[in-house]
């Protein structure tokens, strides 16, 4: 649990550094090849090319196509039609999609994984913006297949590795490589060459999402998700909606409704007690 909390903290800052400084300024495909590549670069020097089996390689790199190529596709183009806020609340729907996989690849329903999602998903739901405009929809959808495509790789990752015994930063290389193929082919087809960076803090901003962001932060999240059940799991992907917003709100002053706010993020609390306390007695029995 202390790896999902640590980049909960660390990710609370990713959404209002894109929202704020690239969103509208910076190619968002640019963006996302630049993330992806610095996040690489981290993990190359631990990759054990000749010990890895192909295919758990193969694995890996369909995995961070998926959960990380594919998704910040969607996510950073969804912050030109929503705000920071918006943004994050629509992320609301991400414990519900890793629960109903989970279910799909196990072949089975746990009721108990899914109250705790539909919990989380009430505590986030009480957190509401209003100002919504005609872009709703589509920054929604956009939202959507994000959170999927986040969900598909949380999950399969886990199950993946459950049962793997080589260390995971020997081959989470693969995770980026896979990541970096959807980047590079999405920005050779759409990319504008005309909307690069142009000042040092949109090259700074880069260069932390990339590093510290992506390349620590998705290996501890996804690390973190071998060692959690499901529910748990779930519910730590809701915790990143209170702590984004306040992150938004205090640095940023953005308007919240903080009353809202606090309801929404100890009702997730208090379901990730819950998920603790029923997985405990789960054990026993």
């Amino acid at each position: 649990m202390a790896y999902l909390f640590a980049v909960t903290l660390l990710w609370a800052f990713s959404f209002s550094l894109i929202g704020v400084y690239l969103a509208g300024q910076v190619d968002a495909w640019f963006s996302v090849l630049m993330r992806v590549a610095l996040a690489t670069c981290v993990f190359l020097p631990f990759l054990k090319l000749t010990s890895t089996p192909k295919k758990l390689a193969s694995k890996l790199m369909l995995i961070g196509a998926i959960q990380l190529g594919a998704m910040y596709s969607f996510y950073y183009h969804s912050f030109l039609f929503l705000s920071v806020p918006e943004v994050l609340l629509f992320t609301v729907m991400t414990p519900l999609y890793i629960t109903l996989l989970n279910d799909l690849i196990d072949k089975h329903f746990n009721p108990r994984f899914l109250l705790v999602a539909l919990l989380a998903i009430v505590g986030a739901a009480a957190i509401r913006y209003q100002g919504i405009d005609q872009h709703f929809v589509t920054g929604f959808l956009l939202v959507q297949a994000a959170n999927i495509c986040f969900a598909t790789g949380q999950v399969t990752y886990k199950h993946l590795m459950e049962h793997e015994t080589l260390p995971q930063q020997t081959v989470f290389g693969w995770f980026f490589i896979g990541a970096l193929l959807v980047a590079l082919l999405c920005y050779a087809l759409f990319g504008n060459p005309e909307k690069l960076p142009t000042t040092a803090t949109q090259w700074g901003i880069l260069i932390y999402l990339g590093t510290i962001a992506s390349g620590f932060g998705y290996f501890a999240w996804n690390k973190g998700a071998t060692l959690v059940n499901v529910g748990a799991l779930a519910v730590m992907n809701n915790l990143l909606i209170p702590a984004g917003i306040i992150v938004n709100v205090i640095i940023w002053n953005r308007d919240a409704d903080i009353t809202k706010l606090a309801i929404g993020g100890a009702i997730m609390i208090f379901a990730l007690g819950l998920n603790q306390l029923l997985n405990k007695s789960a054990i026993k029995q």
